[in-house]
């Protein structure tokens, strides 16, 4: 059964049924709805009184007031075109609506949105005119229910946050500690997309096509680019929290290869392989038919970038990096 926006009478009832001690399955029953529908908005809609505990409960008029406060805030992307025109950009520059959000708080912004207010967006009869899910790494045709998201806490261990990494990682100081990322596509390329790989110290910059998007394919194909390297050259690689990259003790069992994961929403603290990914888009455009790239493209575009001078963040020179190997 189709999920509803429910209103106030429907929320008088519910509050009614509740008082007379009814489940939740009898009321949803009486309302020709599904469970999860009642017991979400009795959740989320609960009134608590903190110095009059007796007095908290769920009211149908007060259900009803946050409801609707919940759907101004959704509206924002509507009644606001500049911020609506800057997610969209982002959007498709590859970002996530996760990432989205975050670098809007991260950067103070004094009206800012959720990533829930973003993919709420994306799938409303709005962002379904524009196509806006077209541009999202994991696209549905509508967004799986909450209760159908995956936790992602003991995907990523908080001994592998970016905040445990040995300090030489940090400073930059030995070679062979790694950022990496994935660059998608449209989805005319299907489950194709490019791979990018940057060494902290000195910017050297791997590319290589990826022909499926799931976690275990990539990681195969990650260690088979990485495991010509000498150990020392290969000790880890920073990624940030995507479930392309939830295979991660692969590599450690592979390869040798330690993983480390930025912040939630926050991709901008491996920023060595976010500048890559933005100046390798000028090869590698969205629309680019990835399916058509050799070995020999690839390695020719890596040379290109790597013979680009750029500033290093650690002395402030610039300096082309040259690229002797695939």
């Amino acid at each position: 059964m189709a999920h509803t926006e429910l209103d106030l009478r429907e929320r008088r009832i519910i509050e009614d049924m509740l008082n007379e001690k009814f489940s939740i399955s009898k009321i949803a029953a009486e309302l020709g709805k599904h469970r999860s529908t009642v017991y979400r908005d009795i959740k989320r809609n609960f009134y608590t009184d903190e110095e009059l505990p007796n007095l908290s409960g769920y009211y149908g008029v007060i259900a009803q007031r946050k409801a609707e406060a919940r759907r101004a805030r959704r509206r924002q992307l509507i009644r606001l075109p500049k911020l609506r025109k800057a997610v969209i950009t982002q959007l498709k520059e590859g970002w996530s609506p996760e990432q989205i959000a975050g670098r809007l708080a991260f950067e103070g912004h004094a009206i800012r949105v959720s990533h829930e207010t973003i993919y709420a967006h994306v799938y409303s009869a709005e962002g379904q005119c524009e196509q806006l899910a077209r541009y999202l790494p994991s696209r549905r045709k509508k967004r799986r229910s909450w209760y159908a998201r995956r936790p992602r806490g003991q995907v990523f261990p908080p001994d592998r946050s970016i905040h445990q990494r040995p300090e030489h990682v940090n400073t930059r100081e030995p070679f062979g500690d790694w950022e990496g990322d994935l660059m998608i596509f449209e989805r005319a390329q299907g489950n194709m997309n490019v791979a990018s790989l940057v060494e902290r110290k000195t910017r050297f910059a791997v590319l290589f096509r990826n022909n499926d998007s799931s976690s275990n394919h990539f990681m195969r194909k990650l260690m088979d680019v990485m495991e010509p390297l000498p150990q020392p050259a290969r000790r880890s690689i920073t990624f940030d929290r995507g479930f392309e990259f939830r295979e991660w003790r692969k590599l450690k069992s592979g390869i040798g290869t330690d993983s480390w994961f930025c912040d939630p929403q926050a991709p901008w603290q491996k920023g060595s392989v976010e500048n890559l990914n933005k100046r390798a888009r000028r090869y590698l455009p969205r629309d680019a038919p990835v399916a058509a790239l050799s070995d020999r493209d690839m390695k020719a575009i890596c040379d290109r970038l790597n013979s680009t001078p750029r500033k290093s963040a650690s002395n402030g020179e610039h300096r082309p990096m040259h690229s002797g190997a695939n």
